[in-house]
C-alpha cells in the first residue's frame, strides 16, 4: 500500500488490524491531554483528527505571532541571549508544528476512506497526493 509522505510511522497503514487504534492513539499524543477525557473521541477517530487538526492549526497560528512579537515584548525583561533562544526555539517549534498538521491532515483524510494516489512529478519521481 503506497502511503504519502509525512504519513506519521507510529500509525499502522490504512486498512491493517487495528490502525484506527494506533491512530487514535497518536492523535491523542498531538493534542493536550484533557481530550482523553471525551470517549466521543476515542469512538470516532475521524472526530479526534479533525479536532487534532484545528488544534494544531490555531497552535501554529500563535507561534507565528508569538514569534512575530517575542522579541519587542521581551525585550525590557529579558537579556538579549534569552530573546535569541525564546526566538530560536519558535524557529524550531514552527516546522514541527507544521509537519504535524500535515501529517494529522493524511491520517484524516485516511479515515474519511479517501485512499492515496501516488503521481508522478515532472521529474518522474513519486510525489504527495496534495
Amino acid at each position: 500500500m503506497y502511503l504519502p509522505p509525512g504519513w506519521p510511522q507510529e500509525v499502522l497503514p490504512p486498512g491493517s488490524p487495528d490502525w484506527e487504534t494506533s491512530a487514535v492513539t497518536w492523535l491523542l499524543d498531538a493534542v493536550p491531554p484533557d481530550y482523553r477525557a471525551y470517549g466521543v473521541l476515542r469512538r470516532y477517530p475521524l472526530a479526534l483528527a479533525r479536532m487534532a487538526r484545528q488544534h494544531v492549526d490555531a497552535t501554529v497560528e500563535a507561534a507565528r505571532a508569538g514569534y512575530r512579537t517575542a522579541a519587542v515584548d521581551l525585550k525590557e525583561h529579558l537579556p538579549p541571549h534569552a530573546v535569541e533562544a525564546v526566538l530560536a526555539a519558535y524557529r524550531r517549534e514552527g516546522p514541527r508544528l507544521v509537519e504535524l498538521g500535515a501529517s494529522i491532515a493524511l491520517v484524516e483524510q485516511a479515515l474519511r476512506g479517501e485512499p492515496f494516489v501516488a503521481r508522478l512529478d515532472e521529474s518522474g519521481q513519486r510525489r504527495s497526493p496534495r
